[in-house]
């Protein structure tokens, strides 16, 4: 389960191998919550827990860092 390092904040974003089939996305873990977006276009997939704003504060976290995260599934997932 890779994670993606140098993303500050209470969240863990992270990839499952198992998903590389699926188009691009990332998972977003904070305590018991927990969520996924797609990567392209960054909209929601699932979430479990998280409130409207935090999921806006989630999505903006991912846009500024979005690079970083394509980046990081183009090297897990080829």
């Amino acid at each position: 389960m890779p994670t993606i390092p140098d993303i500050s904040g209470p969240y863990r974003l992270f990839f499952y191998s198992f998903d590389c089939n699926e188009p691009k996305h990332i998972h977003v873990r904070r305590e018991r919550s927990t969520c996924k977006f797609w990567l392209e276009p960054v909209t929601l997939a699932t979430n479990s827990g998280f409130k409207a704003n935090e999921l806006n504060r989630i999505r903006k976290l991912i846009l500024d860092n979005l690079d970083c995260i394509r980046e990081a599934w183009d090297e897990h997932c080829g």
